[in-house]
């Protein structure tokens, strides 16, 4: 009998991210920004539990990236929106990142990854001195 997973947020990009971008849209220049809002808002969906984090996308959301938290060594964010919605970069052991774009509630997601990661690392650092 495993630990049961609690999710700590499901869902996907931030609304205020495709009403924006369908905004700049109305600008011939604006257009690729406008379909990239489009096309996240239909098929990139997060996941964020106390055991992972699971970003699906691509075309139709066929794409899906699960990274656990000893894997993680850093997690930087950047406010989009005027705040409302940000983006946050996954940093892992290996230097490659994951990018959650235009995530909602992007600091307590930020807090509670960081928490969960200090938390796994000190669980590894513990077992790894016996």
């Amino acid at each position: 009998m495993g630990i049961r997973e609690e999710v700590f947020y499901e869902g996907g990009p931030h609304i205020g991210d495709l009403i924006f971008n369908l905004l700049i849209g109305l600008t011939i220049i604006g257009l690729p920004l406008t379909v990239a809002a489009i096309v996240r808002a239909l098929w990139l969906r997060y996941r964020i539990t106390n055991r992972r984090v699971s970003v699906s996308g691509g075309w139709m959301g066929q794409d899906r990236t699960d990274i656990v938290y000893s894997e993680i060594t850093k997690v930087t964010k950047v406010p989009r929106g005027l705040g409302a919605w940000g983006d946050l970069a996954i940093t892992l052991r290996n230097n490659t990142r994951l990018e959650l774009r235009a995530i909602p509630r992007f600091r307590d997601i930020e807090a509670y990854i960081t928490e969960k990661m200090a938390a796994k690392t000190q669980k590894v650092d513990s077992t790894s001195k016996r």
